[in-house]
């Protein structure tokens, strides 16, 4: 069978979440926990208004879960170490070719990278989490595609035509891949999500490279709403960081081209007013957003930016009803929405077409 990774805007079948139950993300107070799981619930409920959403939640979390989530959202009981189902579940992909012609269709997939804790971070375990690729797909009755790259979700981004973008520090990083080259990941891209050409960026954001981060995933940088257009998180203030970073990344992807040879629309999208939040520059994005039937669940941050970048947002997913949730809580936990989301297309997505 070959594989397809549909563009995130193409139809779902549902989303799928994980949720927060212990470790930093849950934080060490009741009060942490509580913004934690509220700030999970927001999002869920906000996709639910859209598609049927998927919580994976420990045996022990249930109760909990559930007095806090909508009864609609469906409960998966699995053993979880984290909750960024974005980085530790399976990338789902569609069945191409003859093979899945003789089937009667495009059959289910699903990716299963290694994931080894963003590159063996010493915060971090994933014991459980290396599990959950396998636990999701049988769930989704997916076939299993097992791979040898240790890879997250959040790494790369494709638009569902043969592009797909990644940072060198994630794909090429000694502590996921010691030794591979360009080629080599590019070969594994092409044999399990169909990619035929691959945009390389130099990095991810500064706070993001740190040791609390994931060494540079590119849905906090960049992001594809539609084919041929790119949206691109740019800092515009000179004294952060992030302003020599995005510089650098406006360049590459100025530079670059689609799988078929033009030039690309780019959207620069500013990043919020907020510089820091007391103890580190922020890496805030508009970018880690997540596409939905007819929506798209958005990044706010009770921002001077926010009205401006989700007015942004809307124009790029032209027909969605854009949906804000404030993702301040989530962000200081080390990720976004599209962090803690993973979709599940539609099996006749691309007969379907876009929504």
């Amino acid at each position: 069978m070959s594989w397809h990774m549909p563009a995130e805007t193409d139809p779902h079948e549902r989303l799928w979440m994980a949720w927060p139950s212990q470790g930093y993300t849950l934080g060490e107070t009741d009060e942490d926990a509580h913004e934690a799981r509220a700030a999970w619930a927001a999002v869920a409920h906000a996709a639910r208004r859209f598609e049927p959403v998927t919580m994976v939640v420990r045996r022990e979390d249930r109760e909990i879960a559930r007095a806090y989530l909508d009864p609609r959202v469906d409960l998966l009981e699995a053993e979880l170490d984290d909750a960024w189902m974005r980085d530790i579940g399976p990338s789902f992909v569609l069945g191409t070719g003859e093979d899945a012609a003789a089937d009667g269709g495009p059959g289910l997939g699903a990716v299963d990278w290694v994931f080894n804790g963003w590159g063996q971070q010493d915060w971090a375990t994933w014991g459980h989490d290396a599990e959950i690729g396998r636990t999701v797909s049988e769930a989704a009755g997916a076939e299993h595609v097992p791979s040898r790259l240790v890879n997250e979700g959040g790494g790369f981004h494709v638009d569902g035509l043969g592009t797909v973008l990644l940072t060198e520090t994630v794909q090429l990083d000694p502590g996921r891949n010691p030794g591979i080259t360009k080629a080599e990941v590019e070969a594994e891209l092409a044999l399990t999500i169909g990619a035929r050409h691959a945009i390389w960026l130099p990095r991810g954001l500064t706070r993001d490279s740190q040791r609390f981060g994931t060494r540079g995933h590119v849905d906090l940088v960049a992001a594809i709403p539609r084919p041929g257009t790119l949206l691109v998180h740019v800092q515009h203030h000179p004294e952060h960081p992030d302003h020599e970073v995005t510089g650098e990344i406006l360049e590459a992807l100025h530079a670059s081209r689609t799988a078929d040879g033009r030039p690309w629309e780019i959207i620069e999208v500013p990043a919020p007013a907020q510089l820091h939040d007391g103890e580190d520059w922020v890496d805030w994005s508009y970018l880690n957003h997540v596409a939905v039937n007819g929506g798209l669940v958005a990044c706010s941050f009770n921002d001077a930016h926010d009205e401006k970048a989700l007015r942004l947002l809307a124009d790029a997913y032209r027909g969605r009803h854009v949906s804000a949730v404030d993702a301040r809580a989530i962000f200081s936990r080390g990720g976004g929405i599209h962090c803690i989301t993973q979709q599940q297309p539609r099996a006749d997505a691309r007969a379907v077409g876009r929504i």
